[in-house]
Order: structure tokens, then sequence, then C-alpha cells
């Protein structure tokens, strides 16, 4: 290990060589930078996590009612799960992720959020595939089929057409979102990331299933670039009685 970098972990996944190392850059001040890579491509950094703190704020600021259950599909370095639990009125979460290495990083408190996701009795993590558990049949919660839920947060793909399976474009369509949108309670939002700009061609798609979907542009400072860049997140509501 290197004063300014180290690399963690790094264990084969169904998807490719997957890998946690923490590193400092001394210019960018004195702390630890978290970055996940799968095989050569950079899938996460810590440094960059404004878009998903705002996935869940966003979505649960729209969430109607108390003791809210919430799916986030997509644990990553944990900063989506975090924001949700920081909301009072979320009641239970479940993180669904594929990739066990992933879950075992957070349980063996290998990265800075491990602690807190672990330390919160209303956290629980999934170990399966977000797009097979979409299915109702299949349902988010492994032991209540069928079960409801107030949001569903997701973020593993970089983009609808980006994606990091292309087994995963199967997903962003009118029927299998239709499918996932069963296991949302009416009124119940569906919130999801993307690193690209809004899609237009998605939000169509989106607007075949859920009631009033919008694109929201989240803007941070980029100072490898010296720049602002934005993400996206888009917010769908499931339909009630009234939509449709």
């Amino acid at each position: 290990m290197g004063l300014l970098f180290e690399q963690i972990d790094s264990q084969p996944s169904p998807l490719g060589e997957i890998t946690l190392r923490r590193r400092r850059i001394p210019a960018l001040g004195d702390r630890d930078i978290y970055e996940v890579k799968l095989g050569e491509e950079f899938l996460m950094s810590s440094m960059f996590v404004d878009a998903e703190v705002a996935l869940a704020d966003l979505a649960l600021e729209v969430t109607q009612g108390e003791d809210l259950a919430v799916v986030v599909g997509g644990l990553g370095l944990g900063y989506t799960a975090e924001a949700a639990l920081r909301n009072d009125r979320v009641g239970e979460l479940l993180v669904v992720d594929a990739l066990g290495t992933v879950i075992r990083w957070h349980e063996e408190e290998k990265v800075p959020l491990g602690q807190a996701l672990n330390d919160d009795p209303r956290c629980r993590y999934v170990h399966g595939s977000f797009f097979e558990l979409a299915e109702p049949q299949q349902g988010f919660d492994p032991g209540q089929p069928g079960r409801l839920f107030d949001a569903v947060l997701l973020d593993i793909d970089h983009s609808p057409r980006a994606l990091l399976n292309e087994s995963n474009a199967t997903f962003y369509n009118v029927e299998s979102l239709g499918r996932m949108a069963q296991q949302l309670r009416p009124g119940g939002m569906f919130g999801m990331w993307s690193n690209e700009p809004p899609d237009e061609d998605f939000l169509q798609v989106l607007e075949q299933v859920f009631a009033a979907p919008e694109a929201r542009v989240v803007s941070f400072f980029n100072p490898f670039q010296n720049r602002e860049a934005t993400n996206t997140v888009y917010l769908a509501r499931a339909k009630g009685a009234t939509d449709q």
C-alpha cells in the first residue's frame, strides 16, 4: 500500500473483474476517494455523488405517506441508499444488487458508508438481479411475493442507452417498465439516475406507463475537467385510479 493509492479488493464477477480502490489526490484536498472499476471501465467514484444523493432526495420528496417501503436497485458505493435512510419517513429499505462482491464490501465495511447501512435496522441487502426481480412473479422482496412498495430507485446502467450489460436493454421499454410498476403502490414513485442528458425518447416511454414523468438535471463541479458537469434524474409516478 502506498500513501496515495490502495487496491482494496478485486474479484471476478459475471460481468468481469470488479475492483475497489482508494486513492488521494493532494491537489483535491486531504480526503480518500473510493473508486470502483469493472475491467478497465470506471463504474463510480466517491468524488461524484451529487446525483446519486439527489435520486433519493428528489424521489422521496414527492412520495406520499409515512413508513415508506423503498427499493434501491444498484448498491454501488451506497450513496443513494444512505440518502434514502436519512429520510425519517422511510420505514424499510431493500437494496438490490446482482454482485455479491459489492454487498460484501458493505457488510465488511470496506467502503465509507458500509457502517451507516449496516447499523440501520431499516436496511436490508438483497442479492439478486434487479431486472429479474422487477418481474411481478419474482418480486423485490424474496420473503414476501407480491409485496408493493412506495418508491423504486434505480441506478445501475449509465443511461437507458449506455448499458452495463447488453441484456439490460430489455428493461427500458413500455412492457418491462409496466410490469415493474405493478410492484408500486398507486401514486408510488419510480426514480432513475442517468449519466447522460435527458432522453426525450425515454421520457415518451415513461409517459406510456407512468403519470407525469420528468427529467431533472443535477449539476456538480468536476475538478478533473475544471467545469460544471451534469447528470439526470428521471422521476415518474405510478398511476392511480384517477390516472387510468
